[in-house]
């Protein structure tokens, strides 16, 4: 492991030690074991080039790592208390800034970012994972990867193949928008307090090119969800109200297949061809 220099004073370090308890409501679980926080740092590698975002900050377990090694740190965290605790402590850092705010509501494209040059990274609170990814995605423009502390069930389904029990709607649309490494997993001990489910380090990177695009995104939603609504009938059977048979049976598919045994690709051919449909009625 290549452990990143903590150049950070120890008196900066100091005054960042808070005393918090954590709040249900903002679904907070600090990270505490070291060895684990350095792990992520290694495979997050910030160099000082970098633009990093980190979402939810907490007590600055990860923060106090980054800032030493990147050129711009922002953090964007809701809690009052540790947002300002944390800008006391790092307020002389020039090239730090924290937003006291929700990232629901936080926008992206008003911070000083070439395209392609954000570093998104947080541990995020289990019960809005996939509102912020989502969220995210409407900014994939300035952003170059995202790397995230998940619930180990989201990062199944998030990095699931064609055929996996964890194969489903959040896997596809994510993995149609980028590139989904499943890192490793953290265990439950190294939070506190410690929850009561295990958690997982995910890479998100926006692709370049898209590599099956679709010619109406919502369109394509529709259709994913429409079909793992009812994922255990057959294709040509979950997805009735929205293509006839006969429409499906021009494409190189297999319409008795379920849900869970077609690709993206094979998603996006069917949103295509009811996109097509609709433009010719």
């Amino acid at each position: 492991m290549v452990h990143i220099p903590h150049k950070m004073s120890s008196k900066t370090a100091n005054a960042m030690a808070l005393q918090h308890r954590p709040r249900k409501r903002f679904g907070q679980n600090f990270l505490r074991d070291t060895n684990v926080i350095e792990r992520i740092v290694d495979a997050i590698h910030p160099t000082g080039d970098d633009h990093i975002i980190e979402i939810g900050p907490g007590q600055g377990a990860l923060t106090k790592y980054l800032l030493p090694a990147c050129r711009k740190l922002e953090v964007i965290e809701l809690d009052r208390d540790l947002a300002a605790h944390l800008a006391e402590g790092l307020q002389k850092e020039e090239h730090f800034q924290i937003h006291q705010q929700d990232v629901l509501k936080f926008d992206f494209d008003t911070l000083d970012a070439e395209e392609k040059s954000l570093r998104i990274v947080g541990n995020l609170p289990y019960n809005i994972s996939t509102p912020v990814m989502f969220y995210l995605l409407k900014y994939q423009h300035l952003i170059k990867d995202m790397t995230f502390m998940l619930q180990l069930e989201v990062v199944n389904r998030l990095a699931a193949k064609t055929g996996d029990k964890n194969y489903g709607r959040l896997g596809l649309m994510v993995q149609y928008h980028c590139q989904v490494e499943h890192l490793f997993n953290v265990p439950s001990a190294a939070f506190t307090p410690k929850p009561k489910v295990s958690s997982a380090i995910v890479r998100l990177a926006p692709h370049p090119t898209l590599p099956a695009p679709a010619r109406d995104v919502n369109c394509l939603k529709l259709v994913i969800r429409t079909a793992f609504n009812q994922r255990r009938k057959i294709l040509k059977n979950s997805l009735k109200s929205l293509v006839s048979e006969e429409v499906l049976n021009t494409l190189p598919l297999d319409t008795s297949l379920r849900p869970e045994n077609l690709s993206l690709q094979d998603y996006v051919l069917i949103s295509d061809a009811i996109s097509n449909s609709d433009r010719n009625d």
